[in-house]
């Protein structure tokens, strides 16, 4: 509604420029191999984006005098960061603005498909996992069972 611009902030996300920096996390567990995550997640990344990096750069070259806009990498990453349940890959690449929502799903898609192949890649959820020193095999923090005596190494 027309109030909505007196009270809330109003973004033109279209304005000058066509493109939005979406992201994607995506989260894989511990035990994954998050080196061959982070790869498999550029490389879908880039094929993905691959026709709107040079396109965005034209309009960078256009626009940047009038909205200050000074963007030197505009491919696809991948970051990496450690959450409570698993490792975080968050993909970040340009899509055109009226396209993020078709752009997101396509990337899921094969997102879904590429780790439906790999054995070492597993998405991550909240669970807890209680771990018993002892039966599990080792021996920190003094987790030796009563009357065992410790090797010549502890």
């Amino acid at each position: 509604p027309n109030g909505t611009v007196f009270v809330q902030a109003v973004a033109n996300y279209t304005r000058g420029f066509q493109f939005i920096w979406n992201e994607i996390p995506v989260l894989i567990t511990f035990e994954s191999d998050w080196e061959k995550g982070k790869r498999v997640l550029g490389e879908i990344a880039e094929r993905h984006a691959a026709g709107n990096t040079e396109t965005a750069r034209q309009q960078i070259r256009q626009t940047a005098r009038e909205f200050m806009i000074f963007y030197s990498k505009l491919t696809p990453t991948v970051y990496t960061s450690v959450e409570a349940s698993g490792v975080l890959l968050t993909i970040r690449y340009l899509c055109h603005a009226r396209q993020r929502r078709g752009s997101a799903q396509a990337i899921w898609e094969e997102i879904l498909r590429e780790f439906g192949r790999c054995d070492d890649l597993e998405f991550a959820y909240p669970t807890q996992r209680f771990y018993d020193g002892l039966r599990e095999g080792t021996r920190s923090a003094g987790a030796l069972e009563a009357g065992a005596k410790p090797d010549a190494k502890g």
